[in-house]
């Protein structure tokens, strides 16, 4: 799904015209990058978080040349699905398995 099919499924559930919705969805990214980028955690209640993680320094290989790289440390975007949502994923990809 992409960002074109999110908001004409939301301008079609709430009446909203495209333009309008994705005014609304631009603003709901551009406010969660803003936050990831102060370094604040974001939590949608029965959805998930988004939270920034540092991945430390370390020595990896060159599968081609098997000699040893060294990786920067870095700060990366995270998002954790909630407890619930996880489970409503389960329960429906195995409802589809078993059809």
């Amino acid at each position: 799904m992409t960002k074109a099919n999110i908001i004409e499924r939301i301008s079609g559930g709430t009446g909203l015209t495209k333009l309008e919705t994705e005014a609304v969805v631009n603003g709901f990214i551009k406010i969660v990058k803003a936050s990831l980028l102060d370094g604040e955690r974001v939590d949608l209640r029965g959805f998930g978080s988004f939270s920034v993680q540092h991945r430390a320094a370390r020595t990896a290989r060159n599968p081609r040349t098997n000699q040893p790289v060294h990786v920067p440390s870095t700060y990366i975007p995270f998002f954790k699905p909630s407890r619930q949502f996880r489970k409503d994923v389960d329960k429906a990809i195995t409802a589809d398995l078993n059809r």
